[in-house]
């Protein structure tokens, strides 16, 4: 397919890495040189260096012959600006990055009016995974994923203790019929392979033939459907802050946000209803023990530094607060996350260009995709003829370790596979993949 990316901010820079690995022509607009040099010596892409809001450049390059535009600079104005004359040009298919609370309140509007098939917002969309882990207490909805006869379930290992201590071979073993997809443990989600086993208090995603895992469902989920968390924290106010704590508050969450500068609290208190704004310096332990810190059933650390953002997830996990949750841009940090004891940990990033993704890879006969923790997809789609994957066993395909075929579902039978499974044409393979491996996977849809 033929994609624009158009302004290469953070967001655009993730989805060309994303992008690049597939069976796509990609072209980045922007007014950095130094910024398209480098990318253009890292992947097969075209670049030229304009500013994509010039009607002029938009049409010597064509744009409406474009499967997809995708408006991704730092500039919410910017990016919908140039998804219209991209509409308005002939492109099929925009997507437009928009960040800013006061245009998300006219989501649908501005979607409309401005022509733009798609909006994407990095803040709103780790606000809906930091949501559903706090109140639902599952990253897949109500702790389950169906599709067809196959399922997969996620649960504390706590719930079905004769796993715990036991190796990937001694898990299959006990499940014949079934395959550990993935661990969430500390934080972060891994890919388990031979020598991995599963401990005391790790979520277990265990995928097998629906009516197994159906009746494990039984046995490991609790009957409540939400949890009974009452008060949360949230250090920053910044857009995750104001989405976060309105959304919890709308739920009846009682919600203490903690931001230092004085403007932005002033904005906030005019804006979130039913929170208590406080203006204060986050890493002031005393401030925050005044604030009853330690009564809080959750944390949550949305400030725009990581380091503060970790540091202070830590403390709290570490003064025995249930459940603190942090959010972390830089993926250098991913590595030291699964030793500190967070229970998770998000990148905007990635969820943001994981959905990004999802609507392109739409027309790779990809059926559906599903975030885990916000770190992780399970993406089910239907092997094409021309497909990299077809006629290879597993073994032959090399996979990343972050990244693991679960089932395959052909002629109404559900195969759990092995390195000698064979991927055949037509086959529903349900692959469970780390958001970081994304290029690979798209390496897997490929066409010959």
């Amino acid at each position: 397919m033929d994609i624009a990316i158009i302004g290469v901010g953070k967001l655009g820079v993730k989805v060309c890495e994303g992008l690049a690995e597939g069976d796509h022509s990609i072209t980045l607009v922007d007014m950095n040189e130094n910024l398209l040099d480098r990318l253009s010596q890292q992947f097969d892409v075209m670049t030229i260096n304009e500013d994509g809001r010039d009607i002029g450049v938009l049409s010597e390059m064509g744009i409406g012959s474009y499967d997809y535009v995708i408006a991704s600079s730092g500039s919410d104005e910017t990016n919908m600006i140039v998804g219209r004359f991209a509409k308005e040009m002939g492109a099929r298919s925009v997507i437009a990055r928009v960040r800013d609370p006061e245009y998300m309140k006219h989501f649908d509007f501005i979607r409309r009016s401005m022509g733009i098939d798609y909006l994407v917002n990095p803040d709103f969309a780790i606000t809906t995974e930091i949501y559903k882990y706090l109140v639902d207490k599952y990253s897949l909805e109500g702790g389950i994923f169906t599709s067809g006869k196959t399922a997969l379930i996620e649960f504390d290992s706590r719930k079905k203790p004769e796993l715990i201590g036991k190796s990937m071979p001694e898990v299959r073993a006990l499940l014949p019929n079934m395959l550990v997809a993935a661990i969430s443990r500390n934080g972060k989600v891994i890919i388990p392979h031979g020598g991995d086993s599963i401990l005391e208090g790790d979520v277990v995603y265990l995928v097998g033939e629906k009516e197994e895992i159906e009746e494990i469902n039984k046995k490991v989920h609790d009957k409540r459907k939400h949890t009974d968390v009452q008060k949360v924290m949230i250090i920053g106010g910044g857009k995750t802050g104001f989405y976060l704590a309105q959304k919890l508050a709308d739920y009846g969450v009682s919600v203490k946000l903690v931001e230092q500068n004085k403007a932005r609290c002033q904005y906030l208190s005019t804006r979130v209803r039913n929170v208590m704004i406080i203006n204060g310096d986050g890493t002031d332990i005393d401030m925050l023990e005044e604030e009853n810190m330690d009564d809080m059933d959750a944390f949550v650390t949305a400030t725009g530094l990581d380091e503060q953002n970790l540091l202070l997830a830590v403390t709290a996990k570490q003064r025995g607060i249930e459940d603190v949750i942090s959010k972390v841009s830089r993926e250098d940090y991913l590595s030291l996350i699964q030793n500190m004891g967070v229970d998770m940990v998000l990148n905007p990033l990635d969820i943001s260009a994981a959905g990004i993704f999802s609507i392109i890879q739409g027309e790779k006969r990809v059926i559906s995709s599903t975030l885990v923790q916000g770190q992780a997809e399970i993406v089910e789609v239907v092997a094409g003829k021309d497909m990299a994957m077809i006629n290879k066993n597993l073994a032959e395909m090399e996979l990343p370790k972050g990244m693991l075929i679960t089932a395959v579902y052909r002629n109404g039978e559900v195969i759990i596979p092995d390195g000698k499974t064979r991927i055949m044409e037509n086959d529903r393979v349900i692959i469970f993949c780390l958001l970081t491996e994304v290029p690979e996977l798209e390496k897997l849809l490929k066409r010959k």
